[in-house]
């Protein structure tokens, strides 16, 4: 695979995990905290759902290799 084309996907995958993101990126159980100026904002169960998707879709693909 050339070096284009490898950038391309690789692009491509990251807006399609871009657009998910803005979907599921602030769910219930999520850490925001504000004070003045300052916002912060640490996903720890969009992270904890990311993971046990991956976990799970890459078990389905191990199984098929």
């Amino acid at each position: 695979m050339n070096l284009g084309r490898l950038f391309f996907l690789l692009g491509l995958i990251f807006l399609i995990i871009g657009i998910l993101w803005s979907f599921i990126g602030k769910l219930p159980g999520d850490i925001t905290w504000k004070k003045g100026n300052v916002v912060f904002h640490f996903p720890i169960v969009t992270s904890i759902v990311v993971s046990l998707i991956l976990t799970i879709l890459f078990y389905i693909l191990g199984k098929f290799r």
